[in-house]
């Protein structure tokens, strides 16, 4: 439930524009959290390496519980993604900054999912709030 909720989180601060349009008074808040974003999205990011590894080590998982198996796998991946997303300029600067190549390999794969934050953003809520109830439901 925990990663449900994390990923609810942080796909909220990734669509900023559709919250917005839902409530006025959010502007202020996401101004607020906007200076923490990339530490926000470096810890979410390792958040979500950590489901991925956790999910790989407990393969067991998928002969008894082969949802809840799929879904915290598809929730890790959406999580780290979107916390690379939001801490890339930090992940830049701290870990990549000694490394031109990969620095390099980091701003092409940024650049190819940019455009795509929001509508992940939005998968991140619907797989966060599926996370939520899957967990009660199957495990």
């Amino acid at each position: 439930m925990t990663f449900g909720i994390t990923l609810i989180l942080l796909s909220i601060i990734a669509v900023p524009s559709l919250l917005l349009s839902k409530k006025p008074n959010a502007k202020e808040l996401l101004e607020k959290i906007e200076p923490y974003q990339g530490w926000i999205g470096i810890i979410f990011c390792f958040y979500g390496v950590w489901g991925i590894i956790f999910s790989i080590l407990n393969l067991g998982w998928l002969t008894t519980f082969p949802i809840w198996w799929v879904t915290l796998l598809a929730g890790s991946i959406v999580e780290a993604v979107l916390g690379f997303m939001l801490g890339f300029s930090l992940i830049n600067k701290f870990f990549l900054s000694k490394n031109a190549a990969a620095k390099e390999k980091a701003i092409v794969l940024r650049e190819k999912l940019a455009p795509k934050q929001g509508k992940l953003g939005v998968v991140g809520l619907f797989v966060g709030g599926w996370m939520i109830v899957a967990s009660i439901l199957f495990f």
